[in-house]
């Protein structure tokens, strides 16, 4: 038998969180290395729990049997809460709720819903690199448009104008934005809700830290700002309530019932298809979107402190700058040298066992190079990996 070929989409998809991971696990079996690990937003592998109720409601649902398929757009339960979440975040006419296996089957199922080959969606440098491993899995195309590191990371409006052609079916907009972890204003909202109307476009609003915002800044929900223009709007319980393991997100879709009828009924037949998202814990939704806020405010202590902490060492350590992160727990220093930052991350991890992700893995404008840092590890833990970074880039720059 001859030797079986992938598919060239597949090969062509990229995950720079994980795929790091693989060189790290290589060099702690040959080399035995101490893994001080920057690379993953998993909360659970540091000091953070989710809430008590969150796990007696999965826990009393798995023993009340609701252990076979749940209906194909959620329980009705987590529905209804979802409703009134999208109340509370100003999203006044839902026309369309779904949960999924994580925010991640959401992205997957809305993009796929919507392109053919030969269409693009706009993505913005740096973004999380699920959409563009969706895209290219699918057969369809993106286009970048940058992010302005002089403007908080603020999307660049006159670059995403020029990046929309004929072929132009959605933009998608993170916010807060990972790997950067900053926070979009309202006008810049409104601009690109203005772009959208004009080209026709659907609006991808991914809105899974929309609790963890540091400071007292408002933050805008994009369908909050316009009823008629059509966007999907995605959230989940992972990274707010700590429970990334469960897999359990949602979309919204809202805008005039005219331009989105469509696209939402082919929605409802590729939810058809998958059957349904996780059925014990979604019953987990309602518990933690009606609980008082005790718990978030608890992780964002911790974050803040965490957040300062990364801000002043890397005003310190020669050759690196950084955008402070206004929400969720990611920074994004720029390198401040002519180097790849690939070969950077990986003789950084090499030379110290310090795991970040190259800035190549999110995107970036060229000539320019950065890593992401997840800051969740406890105080002691970021300054031992923050102090060995200092000495590597001493050390080698």
């Amino acid at each position: 038998m001859k030797p079986l070929q992938p598919s060239s989409r597949a090969s062509e998809v990229r995950y720079a969180i994980r795929d790091i991971v693989v060189y790290a696990d290589k060099l702690k079996k040959e080399k035995d290395i101490k893994i001080l690990p920057l690379n993953i937003g998993d909360p659970c592998q540091f000091d953070f729990s989710p809430p008590v109720h969150m796990i007696e409601a999965v826990h009393k649902a798995m023993l009340d049997n609701h252990n076979g398929y749940s209906p194909a757009y959620g329980i009705p339960e987590a529905l209804e809460a979802l409703r009134r979440e999208a109340h509370k975040k100003g999203l006044k006419d839902v026309k369309d709720i779904f949960i999924t296996t994580g925010a991640s089957e959401a992205v997957e199922l809305s993009i796929t819903a919507l392109l053919n080959p030969g269409d693009n969606i706009l993505i913005p440098y740096p973004q999380y690199p699920l959409y563009t491993a969706v895209v290219k899995k699918i057969g369809a195309s993106y286009k970048p448009y940058y992010l302005n590191e002089e403007d908080n990371w603020q999307p660049d409006i006159d670059n995403i104008v020029s990046q929309i052609d004929e072929s132009t079916k959605a933009i998608v907009v993170i916010n807060p934005n990972n790997p950067t972890g900053n926070v979009y204003t309202r006008e810049t909202l409104l601009r690109i809700i203005e772009l959208a109307k004009q080209y026709n476009l659907l609006i991808i609003s991914d809105e899974i830290y929309d609790k963890m915002i540091f400071e007292d800044m408002p933050f805008y929900s994009m369908a909050s700002l316009d009823g008629d223009v059509p966007v999907i709007t995605f959230g989940g319980i992972a990274k707010n309530y700590v429970v990334p393991g469960w897999r359990i997100g949602w979309a919204y879709l809202t805008g005039s019932l005219e331009i989105i009828k469509n696209y939402k009924e082919t929605l409802g037949k590729l939810l058809r298809a998958r059957l349904c998202a996780n059925h014990p814990m979604q019953y987990c939704i309602g518990p933690a979107l009606e609980s008082p806020g005790v718990h978030i405010s608890g992780i964002l202590a911790k974050l803040k402190k965490r957040k300062e902490i990364t801000c002043q060492w890397i005003d310190r350590i020669p050759h690196l700058s950084l955008v402070a992160p206004e929400a969720a727990f990611y920074a994004f220093p720029r390198i401040n040298m002519a180097i790849d930052d690939t070969e950077f991350a990986k003789r950084l991890l090499e030379q110290t066992g310090v795991l970040v992700v190259p800035g190549s893995g999110f995107g970036q404008k060229p000539d320019s190079a950065h890593f992401r840092i997840v800051f969740l590890p406890q105080d002691e833990l970021l300054e031992k990996a923050y102090e060995k970074i200092e000495e590597f880039i001493k050390n080698n720059y």
